[in-house]
């Protein structure tokens, strides 16, 4: 993968390749970075570029064969670990290279892809996957080999905030005292997630959310017309993999914009309406009907729309990106209800029960006081 295919993100371009041609390669990176801003497809660029020892800024000019087995990601001197859980193809004790075949199909075809799109492509989905510790126990025993080649070795860990305790013990020593040119490269969402003594031994590269503009040119491209490709840009927030979303139909927003709507009105029914509470429940059998990524996925996207609400809310109309599809509900309308003296308590009750449906409560009664607890939030006069 090269640096030219890689949307946008020239300084952090120009920052890796000049610190890898002036042989300042640090031995731990995390990356982190919001979804769909290249985090990933950067991590294999960078990855190539020292392997192959290429040069002048972009990954030409080195080893030609080097190069070539990067296209189809099968490079033996580049390992991967990833979130994994054991499916119908892995009955227990399930890591990465089980894997493998469908991670390089993932990698080349959708290398913006979610953490949801990468469990829906192995079939657990409706499962929480970890990075676990029998594959540190893995990652070990491959990076105590030799290099193929005899140059550097390079461990891409995706998804790192997904890395339970004992994975993160068992690779302490590694990361901190790699074998010579080993480099760890670390990608996260949320560097919060990560146990303070992994984040104290890397060093962190922030990656901001895409350019409109990169991600409007890149849509264009691929066929979408200007103004078609301006507006989902727009609407995508920096987010490339949901922007090719929108384009093919294929974005789990289109779902959570029903089920957003479907709750924001059995709400507004209830006050006065003992019978209103029969649809809240109906609802939250719906949404628990799904795995939990999804649950998690949707609570996340409410949270969005409930800021995008507060700052129509707010007069600041032009910090808004986010449009509902559904028929008949606008996000104007709905933004006064959700203002200063309801919004953090909002936000609170959200997260609150992304953190239990993480934790395996049952999502039918977390779901169910959820509804409740929001219906009567909403109903909350501004101050």
């Amino acid at each position: 993968m090269l640096f030219k295919d890689i949307l946008g993100l020239t300084h952090i371009k120009n920052h890796l390749a000049t610190s890898a041609d002036a042989g300042r390669i640090p031995h731990a990176q995390l990356f982190v970075g919001p979804e769909g801003s290249g985090t990933l497809a950067m991590a294999i660029a960078y990855a190539q570029y020292i392997i192959c020892s290429n040069s002048q800024g972009e990954n030409e000019g080195g080893n030609e064969a080097c190069n070539l087995k990067f296209n189809s990601i099968s490079h033996p001197d580049m390992h991967f670990a990833f979130p994994v859980s054991n499916s119908d193809k892995v009955k227990s004790h399930a890591v990465s290279d089980h894997y493998m075949e469908e991670w390089r199909q993932f990698i080349l075809e959708q290398p913006y892809g979610n953490l949801f799109d990468w469990y829906r492509l192995i079939g657990i989905e409706k499962k929480q996957g970890q990075i676990g510790v029998d594959e540190a126990q893995d990652i070990v025993k491959k990076l105590s080999l030799k290099s193929y080649e005899g140059g550097y070795k390079v461990m891409i860990i995706w998804m790192a905030e997904k890395m339970n305790t004992a994975a993160a013990n068992k690779l302490l020593k590694l990361i901190e005292e790699p074998p010579n040119k080993t480099v760890f490269i670390l990608i996260a969402q949320d560097e919060e997630q990560i146990i303070q003594t992994i984040l104290s031994r890397c060093q962190i590269l922030h990656f901001p959310p895409l350019a409109e503009d990169a991600i409007a040119n890149a849509l264009i491209e691929k066929g979408v017309a200007e103004e078609e490709a301006m507006r989902i840009a727009h609407e995508a927030d920096g987010n490339f993999n949901k922007a090719l979303d929108f384009v093919n139909n294929d974005s789990e927003d289109l779902v959570f914009e029903k089920w957003f709507v479907q709750w924001v009105r059995s709400a507004f029914k209830a006050k006065g309406n003992k019978g209103a509470i029969h649809e809240l429940l109906l609802w939250s059998d719906e949404v628990a009907k799904n795995g939990r990524e999804t649950q998690k996925n949707f609570l996340q996207y409410c949270i969005a729309v409930m800021r995008q609400a507060m700052l129509i809310n707010f007069n600041a109309k032009e910090l808004a990106f986010m449009r509902i599809h559904v028929d008949g509900f606008h996000l104007e309308k709905f933004a006064p209800f959700v203002h200063e003296n309801n919004i953090l308590s909002i936000v609170k009750e959200l997260e609150d029960a992304i953190y239990h449906i993480e934790r395996n409560g049952n999502s039918k009664i977390i779901l169910t006081d959820l509804s409740i607890r929001l219906t009567r939030l909403l109903h909350r006069k501004a101050a």
